[in-house]
């Protein structure tokens, strides 16, 4: 069964965690911005670890930023579940041993423009692939559908390279979007917009995790 990883944005959220906290959701996917790999900035160190005090779910941190070496030493002591970077700004495979040491399974991300075919080198060594359906940065957009081909090339090449890192697809997810992720191969979906802005949280996670075996074939 598809896992779900409900997204926060830093207005609110402790508010939003109790709420989060109430339902079976599988992580808390944090976006973190530095406000120079993408326009917007979200959640500062603080806020992270004060955040950590009250959720109950384990952590999926995404960051949306240039230096992965600064903010994977500030924040490894929280022991999240995946900490995941952007492809576009690694330089330093040594990364990904960095996180991985630290007990904490090593994500990495690729944009919409970025071919996934650029990871397959990659993939040995990872845990987690989180394919961007929207442009990082904002939420509420709409899912770029060529998102769907991108999963399919990536689980046709796990497949090939007979590994298992997890396929993670975030923004522009909804339950029509989930069926398609679902259907091309997603283990993971991040959303937003469809949790967050709902009146009640559980029954939208139960809608995106209950699509079924017989419903996608």
């Amino acid at each position: 069964m598809v896992k779900i990883s409900t997204s926060i944005l830093s207005s609110n959220y402790l508010d939003v965690i109790e709420k989060i906290n109430k339902t079976n959701t599988d992580y808390i996917h944090i976006d973190v911005m530095d406000g120079n790999f993408v326009f917007n900035k979200a959640f500062s160190i603080s806020e992270i670890s004060e955040l950590k005090k009250y959720t109950k779910k384990p952590l999926d941190i995404h960051l949306m930023v240039n230096d992965i070496d600064y903010y994977i030493e500030k924040i490894k002591h929280l022991k999240p579940t995946f900490i995941t970077f952007h492809y576009e700004v690694l330089n330093d495979l040594d990364i990904i041993k960095k996180i991985k040491n630290n007990g904490i399974k090593c994500g990495i991300s690729v944009k919409p423009n970025t071919d996934i075919k650029e990871i397959y080198h990659l993939l040995a060594k990872i845990d987690l692939v989180l394919i961007m359906g929207v442009e990082p940065g904002y939420s509420g957009q709409e899912f770029i559908p060529t998102t769907l081909t991108k999963i399919k090339l990536l689980k046709e090449e796990l497949k090939n390279q007979n590994l298992n890192p997890l396929i993670s697809v975030d923004g522009g997810v909804n339950k029509e979007i989930a069926f398609e992720c679902i259907k091309a191969g997603a283990d993971i979906l991040v959303a937003n917009t469809f949790i967050i802005n709902s009146h009640n949280f559980q029954e939208r996670i139960s809608l995106l995790r209950g699509i079924s075996e017989e419903d996608i074939n």
